[in-house]
């Protein structure tokens, strides 16, 4: 019973073995979604390096400028820098546990006496903004574990890793034809069109600086684009790492055909010997 039951199962390993055709994109569609979520997860920890975009993008000139024209909240004027970077961290915080305590976010006047920072349309675009977050969280995990599913099938089965070179040169050309793409649209335009696709419709997304702290505060999009380019560069790191890592895992791993193409062109002994009476 035991022989017939390994036979079985060996052949049902046979016939439930999937192709590499199916096997590769379905890795490495899922490692991209995961790591693109810990790239995102891992820069939210340190609030997407506001203060040293705040000094690259002179935030502390905008807000100067554009805190005192504010029709709904007024005195942000007199807030520092240090306040800032805190109220950013604030949202992002706030975005990543599902809009929690946006409303009571507030600054401080030299009075000592707390104002809100935001009026209710920020407050529900904050939220939407978290809702949105959720789903990526989500996307990201399932991507996780698709990468394991099919990875591991890969081990099971020994497949051979692609090629480096050809996953390097498709990742880079995908990244080169998106932003390509990007930057003759206008980053601006792509911005904004992907804002009227993912939030819900009648809610406001778009604020001027003289009607949002909020967007003050961001100096929107400015802020956005050196945010994207350090997920870029997370990404691009995590990815590369987790690349090698699979990589490595396989090394020892050969494909059928190209074994047996190399024993073939080695002529046995006794023949070489034959050749040469």
């Amino acid at each position: 019973m035991t022989s017939l039951g390994f036979a079985l199962s060996n052949s049902m390993m046979t016939i439930m073995r999937l192709p590499n055709y199916l096997v590769w994109p379905l890795v490495f569609t899922g490692q991209l979604l995961a790591t693109s979520l810990l790239a995102w997860h891992l820069l939210a920890q340190i609030n997407f390096a506001y203060p040293t975009g705040y000094k690259l993008l002179d935030l502390d000139e905008h807000i100067a400028e554009f805190a005192p024209l504010n029709r709904h909240i007024h005195g942000f004027e007199f807030t520092q820098p240090a306040d800032h970077w805190n109220l950013f961290a604030q949202i992002t915080d706030a975005v990543q546990h599902d809009g929690k305590d946006l409303e009571s976010i507030s600054f401080s006047l030299p009075d000592n006496k707390k104002i809100p920072l935001m009026h209710s349309t920020e407050i529900i675009h904050l939220q939407d903004v978290s809702h949105l977050i959720n789903k990526f969280y989500v996307a990201g995990c399932a991507g996780a574990i698709i990468w394991i599913i099919f990875f591991v099938i890969a081990y099971r089965q020994k497949l051979a890793f692609p090629r480096p070179r050809n996953i390097v040169f498709g990742f880079c050309g995908g990244i080169f034809i998106i932003t390509t793409a990007i930057l003759a649209i206008g980053a601006t335009k792509v911005f904004y069109w992907l804002h009227t696709k993912v939030f819900p419709e009648g809610h406001q997304w778009f604020f001027y600086y003289e009607d949002s702290l909020m967007t003050t505060l961001m100096k929107a999009p400015d802020i956005f684009a050196f945010i994207a380019t350090l997920l870029l560069v997370a990404l691009i790191i995590i990815w590369g790492l987790s690349t090698f890592a699979m990589a490595r895992a396989l090394k020892n791993n050969r494909t059928p055909t190209t074994t047996s193409e190399n024993s073939s062109t080695i002529k046995p002994r006794s023949a070489r010997k034959s050749k040469r009476r």
